[in-house]
């Protein structure tokens, strides 16, 4: 029991850290947004994708990746960014908390990791992706590791508060 424990409790703090590196790259690339054009994101796109398309005319990542960069616009790309920005701040924040030990910060994950699943849920259901698929099961698997912690943490705290109050009773 105390080995499946510590194994969870590893596979936890792992996960966290993949959420949170997860959360960094999107602030460098919400950060990029704002600093690149959308001409200059679909040129860099050509680039990437010159030799590829040599090789096989008929790549379709190739293909979706300069067709979307080529449909993009300026408001399209603040959005983007912002929507990056804010999504990587507020992970890397609350996945910091977490590993903190900060008990107030496993439900906001919790909720914030939920509220993004049923997003991901809403956009599986009108384009599925494996990508996508893959990204939705890692966050419930996290969900589920946040509320085992949080279970986990809330007991730990409640037992320190008992002997405190066991300890205070006996000195008085």
């Amino acid at each position: 029991m105390a080995t499946s424990r510590s194994l969870l409790d590893r596979t936890f703090f792992v996960t966290l850290v993949l959420k949170g590196l997860d959360g960094v790259i999107e602030l460098v690339a919400g950060v990029a947004l704002l600093l690149v054009s959308p001409a200059q994101l679909e040129a860099a796109a050509r680039a990437l994708t010159r030799h590829e398309l040599r090789e096989d005319p008929h790549d379709p990542v190739a293909h979706w990746l300069l067709h979307y960069t080529g449909d993009l616009s300026v408001s399209a790309t603040l959005f983007g960014a912002v929507y990056l920005l804010v999504h990587g701040v507020v992970k890397v924040f609350l996945v910091v908390a977490v590993l903190r030990d900060k008990l107030w910060a496993y439900p906001w994950l919790i909720g914030f990791l939920v509220a993004f699943i049923g997003w991901q849920g809403y956009e599986l259901v009108r384009h599925f992706t494996w990508g996508l698929a893959a990204l939705t099961a890692f966050d419930i698997f996290i969900v589920v590791l946040t509320v085992r912690g949080y279970r986990v943490h809330r007991a730990r705290r409640r037992e320190q508060d008992g002997a405190r109050e066991r300890e205070a009773a006996g000195e008085a």
